[in-house]
């Protein structure tokens, strides 16, 4: 069944986590860009990771106590139940028609909805793949070049990184700008004759930004938010976020390449110079160098002002933010584990079981009550649910809650075959546990009637039995009944009040 509530829970906490991550982007908008980039990259991945999941994980991680319960104070609560047979030939058609619509009226909007979410998901991804393959076979159809001046200076500007690996360049006689293709073998992507239009300079910064590209693994994170894309489609902020992080991944790359000693002016010429002859790629995943709001991007560089470096206290909001982010989640989790009971016995799959069992409904109103327990044979007349729960579990009426209102209404005839040479007494001697008959009564009534309960503790009144004055003296004023107190006895046990004596055998 899908989790409404879970879904919708996990959409405004994913907002939530968005809005926290826009509101510390202002206050570190003059920082380095790398810092802004992580935080919408935080607020993307958050579309991913439901909060519920971090619950989980601290509900794994809390305390648990065993809290024993004594069999007295047991109180059975009926989670679910049913009955065998189907309902509707005994009520009213007027009565389960209206239900019945009501819910197939919600299922038809579940499954519209769940059908226009699945359309929008294949949609997205159909699309991204279709650019993705063109640009693929753009890249497979161009010409791998090792030496050259383009492929010199990338060496050059390669020399200080820590990382052996080196970048293959391909050329393309494509109108695509320069960009990196791929993730874990990436290639750069060089237009043929860009070198007509750039001085020495210019391809330097170019190929600066590129190569900055791939160290900030910026492909890897476009595709990680191209599928939160396609999964939340439908919510408008997934896509403002998109657009976040290709601002700043883009900044981030500007300041790193004016760092390494690029003139701005140079710079700004180059990316106008790309834009000019050359389209920028299809694909957000393919990192280019004329991505985000243009304008803005040159006014930034020909400003050629230095981001401001974290101070302190920044640092530790940024550390308050992370913190608050993973471990309040987990602390709830933590706090909220499930505190293990001891449980009264019940019926479990493979205990005793009836060799054969037939559950009838009862109408005939007699209000008498009969339960026999024969060897090899067990037989219930006009008993209600209620009866059968209190025998089975060693309960007592005000032990028992939840369930329809039809469990102390509602009568049926049962008989059933005790398989082999079991001698099954109902009645369990000195409450010491459960008789092999109650196992196979839990055991049919989670078969037939789909019966789960649970057993907790309540606190309930009791009643102090004190010497009270009685005729101006001190102490008991007990009298002998003139009652057949066995006629009673006989008399409930034939209103199913008391359960019979077992029979010899």
């Amino acid at each position: 069944m899908i989790d409404l509530f879970g879904i919708g829970n996990h959409l405004w906490q994913s907002t939530l986590v968005a809005a926290a991550a826009g509101l510390l982007t202002l206050a570190l908008r003059n920082n380095r860009a790398q810092v802004r980039h992580w935080l919408w990259l935080v607020a993307s991945v958050k579309f991913l990771v439901p909060f519920a999941a971090l619950a989980a994980l601290g509900g794994e991680l809390g305390w648990r106590v065993s809290i024993p319960i004594a069999q007295p104070q047991l109180t059975v609560i009926a989670d679910a139940v049913s009955q065998p047979f189907s309902r509707a030939a005994l009520r009213p058609a007027a009565v389960v028609t209206p239900i019945a619509a009501s819910m197939g009226v919600v299922g038809v909007i579940i499954f519209v909805s769940l059908a226009i979410w699945f359309a929008g998901c294949m949609l997205v991804l159909a699309v991204s793949w279709a650019r993705w393959r063109f640009v693929a076979r753009t890249v497979r159809a161009a010409l791998r070049i090792e030496n050259g001046p383009v492929v010199d200076t990338l060496r050059a500007l390669e020399s200080s990184d820590r990382d052996k690996r080196r970048l293959v360049v391909v050329v393309s006689d494509e109108s695509f700008e320069p960009g990196v293709f791929g993730i874990v073998k990436p290639v750069l992507l060089w237009p043929r004759r860009i070198t007509e239009h750039l001085n020495h300079a210019q391809v330097k910064a170019i190929l600066a930004h590129e190569l900055s590209h791939v160290r900030r693994r910026d492909n890897l994170t476009a595709v990680a938010h191209m599928l939160v894309e396609a999964l939340f489609w439908f919510h408008p902020l997934v896509w403002w976020v998109g657009a976040r992080l290709i601002d700043e991944r883009e900044r981030a790359c500007d300041e790193e390449v004016l760092r390494l000693g690029s003139e701005p002016k140079e710079y700004a010429e180059s990316i106008l110079k790309t834009c000019q002859f050359y389209v920028e790629s299809p694909v957000v995943c393919v990192a280019g160098v004329t991505g985000s709001d243009l304008e803005t991007r040159i006014e930034r560089i020909m400003k050629g002002h230095a981001a401001d470096r974290l101070n302190s206290w920044r640092k530790a909001l940024l550390a308050a933010a992370a913190l608050g982010a993973l471990a309040i989640p987990i602390v709830i989790g933590a706090l909220n584990a499930p505190q293990l009971r001891a449980q009264s016995p019940q019926a479990s799959p493979g205990g005793p079981t009836f060799e054969v069992a037939s559950v009838k409904p009862n109408n005939s109103g007699d209000g008498r009550v009969f339960v026999q327990n024969q060897p090899g044979r067990f037989t219930a007349t006009n008993v209600t649910l209620r009866l059968l729960i209190r025998n089975a579990y060693q309960l007592q009426d005000f032990q028992i809650s939840g369930g329809p209102s039809w469990l102390g209404s509602d009568h049926f005839d049962i008989e059933a075959k005790i398989g082999g040479t079991v001698q099954a007494p109902l009645v369990a001697e000195q409450r010491s546990g459960p008789t092999p008959l109650q196992l196979m009564i839990r055991s049919l009534l989670a078969e037939r009637f789909k019966l789960t309960v649970h057993s907790e503790t309540k606190e309930l009144p009791i009643y102090a039995l004190v010497v009270a004055r009685s005729d101006g003296r001190l102490g008991p004023d007990l009298h002998r009944s003139e009652t057949d107190c066995a006629a009673l006895t006989a008399a409930a046990r034939g209103r199913g009040a008391l359960p019979p004596p077992p029979q010899p055998g």
